[in-house]
């Protein structure tokens, strides 16, 4: 990592902080739209319909990130620790990537999540599968390899997550 990137790249421990956050925020957008969906469809439990649930969901945390991040490339979490998306210039990235960006985020926690069922499959001790808690996290490993701390999708896209300044009180 430069010099010059390592100032505005924020610490992987912010960006941890920020992401703990925003699970926390998360809980809430998954609750409410989980409750819309069980009663727009009359669910009574949650294998009922639970591809289209799945579906749902991944949409609606989606639309959450990218309304989010259009405006100031910041959600509630990432203003409270500064940090936001922009493009290669500083500025908010375009909604089409901003899109490309949430859902090119998604294969690299999908594939920990997997490798923790294979594993529990393996070994055949069920309680391997509390390991699936550290998938999220997978997204930080591209991060120790990338030259400026950026993640996979960010490179790809030339997105970045960098340092906001600090508001004003």
């Amino acid at each position: 990592m430069t010099d010059a990137t390592a100032s505005l790249t924020p610490s992987r421990l912010r960006r941890f902080a920020c992401m703990m956050y925003e699970a926390v925020l998360l809980f809430g957008v998954v609750f409410l739209a989980g409750y819309l969906f069980d009663t727009l469809t009359q669910s009574k439990h949650a294998l009922m319909l639970r591809h289209a649930r799945q579906v749902w969901l991944f949409v609606v945390i989606g639309i959450y990130f990218v309304l989010c991040w259009r405006k100031n490339g910041q959600t509630l979490p990432m203003k409270t620790w500064n940090i936001r998306v922009m493009d290669r210039d500083g500025q908010p990235p375009s909604v089409p990537r901003l899109i490309l960006r949430y859902v090119l985020a998604w294969p690299p926690v999908l594939a920990a999540a997997g490798l923790v069922a294979v594993a529990s499959t393996a070994t055949g001790w069920k309680s391997v599968d509390l390991f699936i808690v550290v998938a999220p996290f997978a997204i930080f490993v591209w991060s120790w390899f990338d030259r400026d701390g950026q993640f996979l999708h960010d490179r790809l896209l030339g997105t970045r997550l960098g340092n906001a300044p600090a508001r004003k009180k």
